[in-house]
């Protein structure tokens, strides 16, 4: 549960110092949800990614799967 909200912190602060076109609107246990302009998907994927595998030093990797979509029944996994 602290891992999830440093990274929160982390890409909240991250979105509004890049001025993204996005914003978190939910957390479910592990998982985060956005809703982001298509031109910044791409980035803030990115950035997501990065930050939550890396928001804290662990000796094991975090695996962050990522996905996008217009709805919860249209998303499709980003690589």
């Amino acid at each position: 549960a602290d891992l999830i909200k440093l990274a929160m912190i982390a890409i909240h602060r991250e979105i509004a110092r890049r001025n993204l076109p996005a914003r978190m609107i939910l957390q479910i246990h592990d998982e985060l949800v956005f809703e982001v302009e298509e031109q910044a998907l791409s980035e803030l994927a990115q950035m997501v990614g990065q930050l939550m595998s890396t928001v804290f030093p662990l000796r094991v990797p975090l695996k962050v799967d990522l996905a996008a979509g217009p709805s919860w029944g249209e998303l499709e996994p980003l690589t």
